[in-house]
């Protein structure tokens, strides 16, 4: 990776008194490529970043100048780079058709150029196509000024990337065009007349029945977590036989930042006999937060510090259908490696239920993860798992099966991480009422393959609109029978979860669970056009995306240039009559 850093001198100008500012730019190039590559043994074509499957780690502090330069060498294929998570002037966030952007075309070059005005654990992905799941991702650190942490309880000794990835041998124009012949393509593990059977015995012959003929009537499937399968789980771009290591000295502080870079797996993580200390969500400090585990949707960010003491540890990171496990090892660097990974035995498959389809549940504010330890946990001790099956990436089937979308079989007295448990490390600075809402209800026709915002697929939606500095509640409705990973570019969102408005946390995604609502507070202090969409990569190619246009309303015209004043360093502009302008929702 070609990484330069030079140093240049910034004067204020505004002031004549204003003091001189020492600001770092650092240059990375970037060329988007095609190679063979193998990760499960099979060689395949897949897209690569300097040579690199997956793309590589970009580290900045935060004050630098950022200059990025792509290069684009696919032949036939424009690409782009979205930086994911970051505060940047639109135009330098990557998704073509907004902001002025219209991609990088074959055997061109576009130069990213952006101030850092933040720190945390981001990444970066692909917004063309399919490109994302083909190997166009990679994770993107930002160090407080100085590396100095912004608190005591986040210092570390050592401080690792784990980003999960879900791999695929077909490529993801494939995995769109089966998905678009049968929406139940990859649904290989369909309810069995046993299953059936356990129902009439726990419900009652009528019960199930009744339950059985709503399902047949949605078209819907109680098995139906996540759309594809058939992925290898990789962290940091090795299987579990490849077995990623990072190493540690006894009682040395651990910093792991979790990002899900995935095109469609939601994970729940753990590593047994190991508490983690949860202190940052989506690259946004939080107080800290104890867990034995978490849930992670498709393209969030989780810190977290523990503190090993010997011997070995096993990260574990398992996809909510229970098809298989991200792996990798905490190594005792004291000690030699004298064995390899321990897969172990499956949980039990969560069924969806008339309540994950809003009968008889009501709305949730949140995710509330402490209801995960319903159904039967006999056997699921991390104690009493099953470690015989060494070195392979499939594990061993389960036919236990529980109920509910949130069930992730978390052992009893075990804590699992949930929504309402975050609360930012420092005080919200904007705590105002909302003054308007924006109602965003996620739904989708299973039998055409087809994923809606508002009842509309993005290419025949009218963009979302609201005024520049305004405070507005964005109100997720999940209105379909999957969760949804909501993601808004360009802004953070105040996930309203139980906490006073102050104590907020702030999150650039979402998970949105199936049949529930989701609320959110947001400050429109970004001009430009950003994108609002479900992570789920194949939700959103088939429609579940928008835009939202965030601008300056004057008895004129509306704008999304900058005004005397506002903070942005948005360049580009975007002009209509004010009736076109701020919305009501």
């Amino acid at each position: 990776m070609s990484h330069k850093i030079s140093s240049y001198l910034l004067a204020g100008i505004c002031f004549a008194s204003s003091p001189l500012v020492f600001a770092e730019v650092r240059e990375y190039q970037l060329v988007i490529d095609e190679a063979v590559v193998s990760p499960t043994g099979k060689p395949v074509k897949r897209i690569t970043v300097n040579g690199q499957f997956p793309a590589p780690l970009l580290e900045f502090e935060e004050g630098d100048e950022a200059i990025i330069r792509v290069k684009n060498n696919l032949k036939n294929q424009d690409s782009s780079i979205h930086w994911h998570g970051l505060l940047l002037p639109g135009i330098m966030d990557g998704v073509p058709g907004f902001n002025g952007f219209n991609g990088i075309k074959p055997q061109s070059e576009y130069v990213y150029k952006f101030k850092i005005r933040q720190s945390g654990t981001y990444w970066y992905h692909a917004h063309s196509k399919g490109q994302e799941q083909d190997g166009l991702y990679g994770s993107f650190v930002i160090y407080p000024k100085g590396k100095t942490p912004l608190a005591a309880h986040e210092k570390a000794e050592r401080d690792y990337v784990v980003m999960l990835s879900d791999f695929h041998e077909k490529t993801s124009d494939q995995i769109q065009k089966d998905l678009k012949i049968s929406a139940e393509y990859y649904q290989d593990q369909r309810e069995t007349l046993g299953d059936v059977w356990k129902q009439v015995k726990r419900d009652g012959i009528k019960a199930t029945w009744s339950d059985r003929k709503m399902w047949n009537q949605m078209r819907m499937l109680k098995t139906d977590m996540s759309d594809v399968t058939g992925y290898t789980f990789l962290i940091n771009g090795k299987t579990p036989e490849q077995n990623w290591t990072g190493m540690f000295k006894p009682n040395e502080k651990i910093r792991l930042r979790f990002v899900n870079a995935s095109a469609m797996s939601f994970y729940d993580v753990r590593i047994p006999n190991l508490k983690m200390t949860v202190v940052s969500a989506d690259g946004q400090p939080v107080k800290p937060v104890a867990v034995d585990e978490f849930r992670i949707g498709t393209a969030e960010t989780y810190d977290v510090i523990v503190e090993p003491k010997g011997g070995h540890y096993q990260i574990e990171a398992e996809s909510i259908d229970r098809a298989g496990y991200a792996i990798g090892t905490l190594h005792n660097e004291l000690n030699p490696m004298t064995h390899g990974i321990h897969m172990p035995a499956p949980r039990p498959r969560s069924l969806l239920t008339m309540e994950d389809m809003g009968h008889g549940g009501g709305d949730h504010a949140g995710m509330d993860h402490s209801k995960m330890n319903h159904g039967n946990m006999q056997g699921m001790d991390h104690s009493k798992m099953d470690h015989s099956q060494h070195g392979t990436a499939k594990p061993q089937e389960n036919d236990q099966v529980v109920y509910g979308w949130a069930n992730a079989s978390t052992p009893a007295g075990n804590k699992a991480l949930q929504y309402s448990d975050l609360k930012s490390l420092e005080p919200q600075k904007d705590t105002r009422e909302a003054s308007s809402e924006l109602v965003v209800r996620l739904g989708g026709t299973m039998e055409r393959y087809i994923w809606t915002i508002n009842g509309k697929k993005f290419s025949d939606a009218e963009p979302l609109k609201v005024k520049y500095g305004e405070r507005i509640r964005i109100k997720f409705i999940n209105d379909s029978m999957m969760a949804h990973p909501m993601h808004l570019h360009g802004m953070f969102m105040q996930l309203e979860n139980g906490q006073e408005s102050v104590d907020m946390p702030n999150k650039h995604t979402l998970i949105v669970p199936p049949g529930k609502t989701v609320t959110a507070l947001l400050t429109a202090d970004e001009l430009g056009e950003w994108a609002i969409h479900c992570h789920l990569l194949y939700h959103m190619s088939a429609g579940m995306m928008n835009k939202l246009i965030v601008a300056n309303v004057s008895d004129e015209q509306v704008s999304t240039t900058p005004i005397q004043g506002t903070n942005s360093t948005q360049t580009h502009q975007v002009t209509e009559q004010k009736g076109a302008g701020h919305a009501h929702h």
